[in-house]
């Protein structure tokens, strides 16, 4: 069975030097008690996180509806800990939601989620970024994460609830289009000739994806 393994949240601390541009970031994520109130924050630019007590710092860059809550894999962060000979807490990536028995790669965008009260839907996978490469302070770190090739994903929040650490994860639905998480990062980073393939997603592909796949049209 899939499951919420832990809800994290994350204040603002000053960032790693050459990281965020306002010297600010929520990226450090840490595991919080009890349920977490989750709601759709509105849009890019003036929503931040999905998940009350949250901080999101770029604005610009992150947080909105169609990046509302951040899910990560128990599983890969493993396969990152076994890699990069250090412990990864639950949190560590800058990840909302650490999940444990769901592939995050192969989830399809725009496929719904029941989590403990909330509906959730797949959107876009996490692009690597200066700020996440700061925090974990590893050389080359943008390069590996796009060649390990499992991004986790933003996920926009249909219905508004509370969600903790135990809840159980359905996928209530499944497009047929056949876009894939782990698809769509091959788009935006290695292999930009996939990009007119993200608007077989249709409705739910997210404002930024749709741009990129129009080149800059919306």
């Amino acid at each position: 069975m899939a499951l919420v393994l832990s809800v994290n949240v994350g204040e603002a601390r000053p960032s790693a030097p050459t990281s965020a541009p306002s010297g600010l970031t929520g990226i450090d994520k840490r595991p919080v008690p009890g349920p977490v109130e989750v709601r759709d924050p509105g849009p890019k630019g003036t929503g931040g996180s999905g998940l009350a007590g949250d901080a999101v710092c770029d604005r610009r860059h992150h947080g909105g509806s169609d990046q509302a809550v951040y899910a990560y894999a128990r599983e890969d962060l493993d396969l990152w800990e076994a890699q990069l000979g250090r412990r990864l807490d639950c949190g560590v990536f800058g990840e909302n939601l650490t999940t444990l028995g769901l592939d995050l790669t192969t989830a399809l965008i725009g496929e719904r989620w029941q989590v403990g009260t909330c509906e959730l839907q797949v959107t876009d996978p996490r692009i690597p970024c200066r700020t996440f490469a700061g925090w974990l302070a590893e050389a080359g770190w943008v390069r590996r994460f796009k060649q390990a090739g499992a991004p986790g994903t933003y996920l926009r929040v249909l219905r508004p609830g509370v969600v903790r650490a135990g809840d159980a994860i359905e996928v209530l639905s499944r497009p047929a289009h056949g876009v894939t998480i782990g698809l769509a990062f091959q788009a935006h980073t290695t292999h930009p000739e996939l990009l007119p393939r993200l608007l077989e997603v249709g409705p739910a592909l997210s404002e930024e994806a749709r741009r990129s796949a129009t080149g800059g049209v919306a």
